[in-house]
């Protein structure tokens, strides 16, 4: 609706201080539209919670991580990407010890997820297998995705289990965690893993339609928010509650993950888990549950963020053929090209890319460090792994990762 016509009684839409909010909500409506968004999405992450895995802690719901599964490897055959974050292996642990609450002590809860994870594990195996796609166990901790090096070496292997048509079942690894138990949440980890992987969606799978303006169950106001721009701060004070006796996390989890996940340009779906083929559905565009647009699509948030960075880490300079190749082109920053590098940085930092003269022309994320693009400088990418020992990639900064910052 243009955000300019009239309120009136059925129109949607308000304009305050220049901005389209819902009129029922009072929420910033999003400039993208959300059924495009969806349609869109070839990279997916999907986040299921607790009390839907178990059944609310009655043991693992075969029927229902198989409905997922078969969705999720209806997707995979439609060319999309999916990952599945899934929270269950100190419930089912819970329940194959026979403890009918939640313990407390963090040793009893470690023991909890060591025992769960191991049916977790299989029931996602068994049923992704019956569907004809393969799947992987990655266990993570928030210390995974804070380290430099564990962040790459996180994000390289589940990219290429997706390139490999294998969906990455995700849990944390509350084996070895401490106040993660306590304190963390799968929502949280679902954003994390959306912003790893630059995921287009992130689908947050519960036990409630979605998010309302207040708790229904006590004002019979309240509005249901079906769409919304993500990160607007009135979301947070809409949401509020504490989480299941099964699980951890309440709605404002998942608004708070919704605002991580935009930050790399990642949209969020809030929907209940049992809607049927509510996968699929959203992967066509059907509105259902509660739509969290990100304001800017995953590589407009990326650059934007890369060319907001004050402290570059290095520099590197290329010669003129790179400078056009990078500039018109759109293209790779190869080895090849690369005739010096300043500074000290690391894989993944960001850097500028300086013509001859000095001029800065672009910038982006390094895939080697500063010392192994010293002794790539001026060779072709087919010399990488007999220089450096191993190849992560063949390119110094994929285009993808890069920005031109040049006029």
């Amino acid at each position: 609706m243009n955000a300019a016509a009239s309120s009136s009684a059925t129109d949607t839409t308000a304009v305050t201080n220049g901005e389209a909010r819902d009129a029922a909500t009072g929420l910033l409506r999003p400039a993208r539209d959300p059924a495009q968004v969806l349609r869109a999405a070839r990279r997916i992450v999907v986040k299921v919670g607790s009390s839907l895995v178990t059944n609310e802690g009655r043991g693992l719901d075969a029927e229902a991580i198989g409905q997922w599964s078969r969705q999720l490897a209806a997707l995979v055959r439609d060319g999309r990407e999916v990952i599945m974050v899934s929270s269950g292996a100190i419930a089912e642990g819970m329940k194959r010890l026979g403890w009918a609450t939640r313990p407390k002590e963090l040793h009893e809860l470690q023991a909890a997820a060591a025992v769960g994870q191991m049916g977790l594990a299989q029931m996602y195996e068994t049923q992704l297998r019956a569907q004809g796609v393969g799947s992987a166990q990655v266990l993570l901790t928030h210390a995974d995705l804070a380290d430099r090096e564990r962040y790459l070496n996180a994000r390289s292997t589940l990219l290429t289990l997706l390139s490999l048509g294998v969906v990455p079942v995700i849990n944390e690894n509350d084996t070895v965690v401490n106040d993660e138990i306590k304190f963390g949440d799968n929502d949280t980890l679902g954003a994390l893993v959306a912003n790893l992987v630059e995921a287009d969606v992130l689908v947050i799978l519960t036990d409630q339609r979605g998010l309302y303006t207040a708790d229904p169950r006590k004002d019979p106001a309240a509005a249901f928010v079906h769409v919304a721009r993500a990160g607007d701060p009135r979301l947070e004070a809409m949401a509020g509650g504490a989480g299941s006796r099964v699980g951890t996390g309440g709605m404002i989890t998942k608004v708070l993950a919704a605002r991580r996940a935009a930050g790399s340009g990642a949209s969020t779906v809030i929907a209940w888990g049992r809607e049927p083929d509510v996968l699929l559905r959203l992967a066509g565009g059907e509105p259902i549950g509660t739509c969290l647009v990100a304001d800017a699509p995953k590589l407009q948030a990326r650059k934007r963020w890369m060319t907001s960075q004050l402290q570059l880490r290095g520099a590197v300079t290329v010669d003129d053929g790179a400078v056009d190749k990078l500039v018109r082109e759109g293209k790779s920053l190869l080895p090849v090209g690369m005739v010096a590098v300043e500074g000290d940085f690391h894989r993944g930092d960001v850097i500028a890319v300086l013509a001859a003269d000095g001029r800065e022309v672009a910038r982006g994320l390094a895939n080697y460090a500063a010392a192994e693009a010293r002794l790539l400088c001026r060779r072709p990418s087919a010399d990488i792994e007999r220089l450096l020992g191993y190849a992560a990639e063949p390119e110094m900064i994929h285009r993808d990762n890069l920005v031109v910052t040049a006029a």
